[in-house]
């Protein structure tokens, strides 16, 4: 999968998941023994697996649109996988710690959302960082004859727009 493709596939993932977090309907109350947590504005587990909060679904917000400009070409697509697998790792691993799982009371990064940003953390890493070469897109960076282009049917550089150059 291209890096692009992931930003895209990232991005409306999330931000659906972003979006679902601000309904109050797909909310389910959290039970008795959950963490509390200091914002508990929309604290509750979407769909009934994932608990989140008002700034939960905010950084859900965050990173489906940070995906969806990666996948349009503003920002690296690269780079954003690469951020991705590093912050969606440190909450994963901060989810399994129980002094850490509700992000010291702000945040929670428990429960159903430990595997869901360690599969993220996964997909995000092997995109991000894995070794792919390619050939070169433009013309110009390939050495390449200029008889041979003009067999296959390449423009001649050296002539402007297809035509016959000005000198």
């Amino acid at each position: 999968m291209r890096t692009s493709r992931f930003a895209l596939l990232a991005g409306i993932v999330y931000l659906a998941l972003g979006i679902l977090g601000l309904i109050p309907a797909a909310l389910v109350p959290p039970p008795m023994v959950a963490p509390p947590t200091k914002f508990a504005l929309l604290y509750g587990y979407r769909l009934g697996l994932f608990p989140v909060n008002i700034l939960h679904t905010a950084l859900n917000l965050v990173v489906g649109a940070l995906g969806l400009a990666a996948w349009s070409g503003r920002m690296s697509s690269m780079r954003y996988a690469r951020a991705l697998a590093w912050l969606f790792g440190a909450a994963a691993v901060m989810g399994m710690l129980p002094l850490l799982n509700t992000t010291f009371g702000v945040m929670p990064l428990h429960a159903h959302n430990i595997w869901l940003h360690a599969i993220t953390t996964l997909a995000a890493a092997y995109v991000g960082w894995r070794e792919r070469r390619r050939t070169v897109a433009d013309r110009r960076q390939r050495m390449m004859p200029v008889a041979q282009e003009r067999r296959f049917g390449l423009v001649d550089r050296r002539e402007h727009f297809g035509g016959m150059s000005a000198a």
